[in-house]
């Protein structure tokens, strides 16, 4: 076995997906942004009458899911998430979106559709990928999982300078709540909980560099992939 399936699960603004985009272009491996794909159901939600008086609609929703296509299609390298043919990768970084979607992924339809759509993108392998239930759910047999997290004033920080970089300024104590309700949401949610899978390794990166984290997983990677071979 040559490729694997690398699943990255672990708290929001823990930098999940940057490591997933840098480990894939380090082995050439397709990288799957699970959370782009639940923000883009977020974002459609917002657009199309499904979130009232600031509660997702639920029922609305799950009704409207049969006309709600994604896809990834790169860019420079990159994949970018398309909804419904339309490129939405930035606009789900931002407005509204960020304060909903974790109402939105704790829809079981939801993740039930989303789930069988990244199985299929992982059918041939070399695929790593970011989320909450990547390890625990989507691919309980992936054959290295990692459970990132990092302290909550470093993510704190992470996220302020991620929407800074993208001329988006909020407050500090503003990005504190989101994230605090976003932990609390995904770790007791009934469908899918945020939790590390009993065979997944802990990366503490509140004390890393992306250098070292990328470092860290690559070796981790390699000695696998050596071990398979052997």
């Amino acid at each position: 076995m040559s490729e694997i399936i690398i699943a990255i699960d672990g708290y929001s603004a823990c930098g999940k997906s940057t490591l997933a985009k840098q480990v894939a272009a380090y082995f050439g491996y397709l990288f799957i942004d699970s959370g782009a794909m639940y923000r883009a159901v977020t974002l459609f939600a917002l657009q199309n009458g499904c979130v009232i008086d600031g509660k997702v609609n639920e029922k609305a929703l799950v009704a409207c899911l049969p006309v709600v296509h994604l896809e990834f299609k790169k860019e420079a390298g990159i994949p970018r998430i398309h909804l419904n043919g339309r490129d939405v990768e930035d606009e789900i970084r931002k407005g509204q979106v960020p304060n909903f979607v974790s109402q939105v992924s704790a829809i079981k339809e939801v993740r039930e559709k989303l789930v069988n759509e990244q199985r299929a993108m992982a059918t041939l392998g070399g695929v790593v990928m970011d989320g909450r239930d990547i390890g625990t759910v989507v691919f309980p047999n992936a054959e290295l999982k990692i459970f990132v997290t990092a302290s909550l004033e470093i993510r704190i920080e992470r996220r302020f300078q991620e929407l800074k970089a993208k001329g988006i300024i909020v407050d500090k104590s503003e990005i504190a709540k989101n994230l605090n309700e976003r932990d609390h949401i995904d770790t007791t949610r009934i469908e899918s909980p945020l939790r590390q899978a009993p065979d997944a390794i802990l990366l503490d990166n509140t004390q890393l560099t992306k250098e070292e984290q990328l470092k860290w997983v690559v070796t981790h990677v390699k000695l696998l992939l050596n071990k398979n071979l052997s």
